[in-house]
């Protein structure tokens, strides 16, 4: 699959070399921007204030299937009902809400644990199968939460518990299984 990943930090960075190990063709772009026209999926990794900064300086975004990965730590800006749904404004295509649940600090240790971790997520129906394989790809078992309205908000909420989690214990992963499949 060809990605195209809008942001090198942690969450980009870290993701695009995850993609690599698992075969796709990866694309970062930087706050330099550059042209998305040959991805087949674009991956919005920025901090959620400056999604639409980052996404004007990125040219060829035409409707691909996006994951959005933002994260909130300011106001959001409330003329959309997520930043998922301000990423879909930009971009236009079916769009998802991911890898926001997860810490990128932990990225190089999935591959060790008994079982694959979890990752939350949100979709659109025209965008569940690619998020769902990329999850997978990045070696975390997705658990869809819903459409992405309410499931994008409902994520980006959540955050406050994440991070109250991980000042306790420090960045984690968690698991989701139905009583026996483990």
């Amino acid at each position: 699959m060809n990605i195209t990943v809008i942001g090198r930090g942690r969450v980009g960075g870290g993701l695009a070399q995850l993609w690599e190990e698992a075969g796709h063709q990866v694309d970062t772009l930087g706050r330099e921007g550059g042209d998305a026209s040959d991805a087949e999926v674009v991956v919005v990794a920025v901090p959620g204030h400056t999604i639409a900064d980052a996404l004007q300086r990125v040219s060829g975004l035409h409707g691909q299937v996006t994951i959005d990965a933002t994260n909130l730590y300011t106001a959001r800006d409330e003329t959309f009902p997520s930043l998922a749904h301000q990423v879909k404004s930009l971009i236009g295509g079916p769009t998802a809400r991911s890898f926001s649940t997860v810490f990128a600090a932990a990225y190089h240790q999935i591959s060790s644990q008994r079982v694959a971790p979890s990752n939350l997520y949100a979709a659109e129906p025209a965008a569940k199968e690619v998020t769902e394989q990329l999850i997978r790809d990045a070696g975390f078992d997705p658990v869809y939460v819903g459409d992405l309205a309410p499931g994008a908000r409902l994520l980006e909420d959540s955050s406050g518990l994440t991070r109250a989690l991980a000042a306790q214990i420090g960045p984690f992963f968690y698991r989701y299984a139905v009583p026996g499949e483990l």
